[in-house]
C-alpha cells in the first residue's frame, strides 16, 4: 500500500477544514434571521472555549503548569488579536445572515492578503512585488463583490464581510507574532474565544433572543464545525508549510457556492463571479510565486 505524502495529508486536512467553514455558514444560517447575529457568534465562541479549555487542562496535566505560562510581551498581541479577531467573525456573522453564502466566504477569504499587509508592521516581513500587486488586484476583485454604491443599506452586508475578512487577516499576524514570542496555541485560542464571549455578553443579557430546541442544536453544530475547520487548519499546516497547499483553502468557495445552492437556492450574480475569479487568480499568482521564490531560496543553500 503507497504511503501518503505529508503534502498531501495536509491537502486533505485543508480541503476537509474548508467544508467545515463553509458547514458553519450553513448551520449560522440556518438557525434564522430571527437571531442576532452576536448571539449566534457567542454559541460558536463557546464551542470553541470548551474544546480549548479541555485540551489545556489535559496539556497542564500531562507537561506541567509551567507550559501553559503566557509571557508578559504577549498579552498586548493576545488582546489585540482578540479584538480583531472578534470583529472577523462578527462581520462574517452579520454578512452570512443577509448575503450569497459564496460572497460571505470569498470575502472572508481576503484574510490571507490582508495577513501579508499587518505582518509588515507588526513583525516587519518585507512585502515583494509579486504579492503587493496580487494584493492590489484582490482589492478590485473584492469590489466586484462588495458592489459599492450610495444605497448604504444595500452595501452594509458585503462591505461587513469585507471588513471581517479584514479583522481576521489582522488576527491572523498577531497569531504569527504571538508563536514567535512563544505564546501556546490552545492559549491563543482559549483567551480569543473567552474575549470574544465576553464582548456578546451584554447583549446576551439585555437583548437575547428566545431560541427553540432545534436552534440551540444548530448553532451548537455550528461551535462544533468551526471547531473542526480551526483544527483541520492546524493539522494541516504541521503536516506541510503554507506555500505548498494554502491555495486548497479556497475550496471553501467550491463549498459555499455548491451548499448556498442546493439549501437556500443562492445563485451569485455575474459581478460576484468575476470578483471570485480576480481574488482566486490572484491567490494562485501569490501561491505560485511564493514557492518558485523558496525553491530558489533553497538552491541558493
Amino acid at each position: 500500500m503507497r504511503k501518503i505524502s505529508e503534502t498531501s495529508k495536509g491537502i486533505i486536512c485543508l480541503v476537509t477544514s474548508a467544508f467545515c467553514f463553509a458547514m458553519m455558514a450553513v448551520c449560522v444560517k440556518l438557525a434564522g434571521d430571527n437571531i442576532h447575529f452576536m448571539q449566534k457568534a457567542f454559541f460558536r465562541n463557546s464551542v470553541a472555549f470548551l474544546i480549548a479549555l479541555v485540551l489545556l487542562i489535559r496539556e497542564g496535566a500531562v507537561k506541567g503548569k509551567a507550559s501553559l505560562a503566557v509571557p508578559k510581551v504577549c498579552w498586548f498581541f493576545l488582546v489585540l488579536r482578540s479584538v480583531t479577531g472578534s470583529f472577523g467573525i462578527f462581520g462574517n456573522f452579520y454578512a452570512i445572515d443577509r448575503i450569497c453564502l459564496a460572497d460571505a466566504a470569498i470575502l472572508n477569504k481576503m484574510a490571507p492578503f490582508f495577513a501579508v499587509i499587518f505582518s509588515f508592521f507588526l513583525i516587519k516581513e518585507k512585502i515583494k512585488l509579486v504579492p503587493f500587486i496580487a494584493i492590489m488586484m484582490a482589492f478590485v476583485g473584492a469590489l466586484f463583490v462588495v458592489k459599492p454604491s450610495f444605497n448604504f443599506e444595500q452595501t452594509l452586508p458585503t462591505l461587513a464581510g469585507f471588513v471581517g475578512g479584514m479583522g481576521a487577516g489582522f488576527a491572523y499576524a498577531c497569531v504569527r507574532k504571538l508563536k514567535s514570542l512563544g505564546c501556546n496555541s490552545k492559549v491563543i485560542v482559549l483567551f480569543f474565544s473567552a474575549f470574544s464571549m465576553l464582548i456578546s455578553l451584554p447583549y446576551m443579557i439585555t437583548s437575547f433572543d428566545p431560541m427553540t430546541l432545534y436552534q440551540v442544536l444548530i448553532l451548537c453544530s455550528a461551535g462544533v464545525c468551526a471547531a473542526g475547520g480551526q483544527f483541520g487548519i492546524t493539522a494541516a499546516y504541521y503536516h506541510a508549510a503554507p506555500r505548498d497547499i494554502s491555495i486548497y483553502d479556497y475550496s471553501q468557495l467550491i463549498f459555499s457556492t455548491m451548499l448556498g445552492f442546493f439549501f437556500f437556492d443562492q445563485i451569485p450574480d455575474r459581478y460576484s463571479f468575476i470578483g471570485y475569479t480576480i481574488i482566486i487568480s490572484m491567490a494562485v499568482l501569490n501561491f505560485v510565486w511564493t514557492k518558485k521564490n523558496h525553491e530558489k531560496e533553497m538552491t541558493k543553500l
